[in-house]
């Protein structure tokens, strides 16, 4: 299955429970996501949420100087992002289990 469009309509969820584990700059998001099992999300589309949902005022930002490269622009859940987390969160569990009732017996893993 290709998991493009599944991934597109998902990933402000999974960005947002990213950063609200621990504040992360773009790179670091990125790792994480892939690291946690969505080794398709591409660079861009990561880049592009976090600035989104920084317009949005779901995250806010700070730099961090590095003595190793350019300073690092990090990213940190607002309690407005921490509310669209918790609300996202429900409807996806809502909408995963809906999903799941469909299939037929034994075709979940």
């Amino acid at each position: 299955m290709d998991t493009t469009q599944l991934l597109r309509g998902v990933l402000d969820l999974a960005v947002l429970a990213v950063v609200e584990r621990e504040d992360g700059y773009g790179y670091d998001v990125l790792r994480r996501l892939r690291a946690g099992g969505l080794a398709e999300v591409g660079d861009a589309s990561v880049y592009g949420t976090l600035r989104r949902l920084y317009a949005a005022g779901a995250l806010t930002s700070y730099v961090v100087p590095s003595d190793e490269g350019p300073h690092r622009k990090y990213y940190g859940i607002t309690p407005a992002g921490r509310d669209q987390l918790a609300q996202q969160a429900k409807e996806w569990v809502s909408f995963a289990g809906t999903v799941t009732s469909l299939l037929p017996t034994g075709a979940s893993a």
